[in-house]
């Protein structure tokens, strides 16, 4: 006969185990990888630049060198309050799947396991979004490119299971401002209301569905991209059917950023949540940080504290990106 005091212990140990679970933070991380670029020159894309004999002189030593950078980067972050590292990583600023397949196996990713999922964009330079995670913790159920502007940079959809719940993901890399803020603003404001449009498609089946935007947005959460196109404010306690959570608007109204132009900080990079991550049981959103950790962060100089990025002009600097990650912090 099994003894009273076994059966108290063995219900002790499930009941650790099942609150041990309960608690996890569950990190999702979306960086800006500055050009990640193989080193071979692609004919249909304009990547000459980031070849051997381009202005950057975009060898393979620095090419392998700039892979366990990222690597480093995304390793850590979100650590701090799981030491599994991000269960979910949006990235920007990717060449194609064999930068993608190189990052996730070099020597800092590898033991995750991640796998990633990724669309050839229409941007003329080559460069697009992805998304990696881990697949002992997420399943893909779905994924595809939004309909967009040809040469806009698709956002990536993915639809999955996370911690028992099902989250809508979308990956963003919105037009730059190369050309002026005013001058290209629509340009945003139409990759935002396609966003807009699929978050809607999506809540028709269900108000309180989980979704999370990431992306560099190449605007700030105050303008009207984000505030008005999306719905995105800073007030969870205000979030409904129609809006969205920015938990990166009160950052950025204290001043803090993820990039710099002209000596002033903007907050870019962002993640942002739907009602369902503020409101109700199951998987709920817990905090957000700038992960701006020291060695992500020039040490001296006139730079010093603002991204400690790779190149330098068209110098390698042996950085890290001109963007620092953010991070949002999930728990069941």
């Amino acid at each position: 006969m099994v003894s009273l005091q076994r059966i108290i212990f063995t219900f002790l140990v499930f009941l650790f185990a099942f609150s041990a679970n309960a608690q996890q933070a569950y990190p999702v991380v979306f960086y800006n990888l500055e050009n990640l670029f193989d080193t071979a020159n692609d004919p249909l894309t304009d990547d000459d630049e980031f070849t051997p004999t381009g202005n950057y002189r975009y060898t393979d030593k620095i090419y392998t060198q700039k892979l366990h950078n990222m690597a480093y980067a995304l390793q850590r972050a979100g650590t701090d309050k799981n030491a599994k590292g991000a269960v979910l990583i949006g990235l920007a600023e990717v060449e194609n799947s064999k930068v993608l397949n190189a990052l996730v196996n070099t020597q800092e990713l590898k033991a995750r396991g991640y796998k990633y999922i990724w669309y050839n964009s229409t941007d003329p330079r080559g460069i697009d979004v992805a998304l990696l995670y881990n697949p002992a913790l997420f399943k893909v159920v779905s994924s595809k490119q939004l309909d967009v502007r040809k040469g806009a940079r698709e956002p990536l959809y993915v639809k999955g299971i996370l911690a028992g719940d099902t989250v809508h993901i979308l990956v963003n890399h919105w037009p730059s401002r190369r050309d002026g803020a005013d001058e290209t603003e629509n340009k945003r404001k139409e990759m935002a209301a396609a966003n807009r449009k699929m978050i809607d498609e999506i809540r028709r089946y269900n108000h309180l569905a989980r979704i999370i935007l990431m992306g560099d947005l190449n605007d700030n959460p105050n303008n009207e991209s984000l505030t008005i196109v999306l719905g995105a404010n800073a007030n969870a306690a205000n979030v409904g059917n129609n809006t969205l959570y920015n938990p990166f608007a009160a950052m950025y109204a204290d001043g803090k950023g993820t990039a710099v132009f002209q000596r002033r900080w903007d907050l870019f990079d962002q993640i942002i949540l739907s009602a369902g991550f503020v409101k109700g049981k199951g998987l709920q959103y817990t905090g957000a940080e700038i992960y701006d950790r020291p060695f992500l962060r020039q040490e001296t100089g006139k730079f010093r504290n603002y991204p400690y990025r790779s190149f330098r002009g068209t110098y390698w600097n042996n950085g890290y990106s001109d963007h620092f990650p953010v991070v949002v912090y999930l728990k069941k």
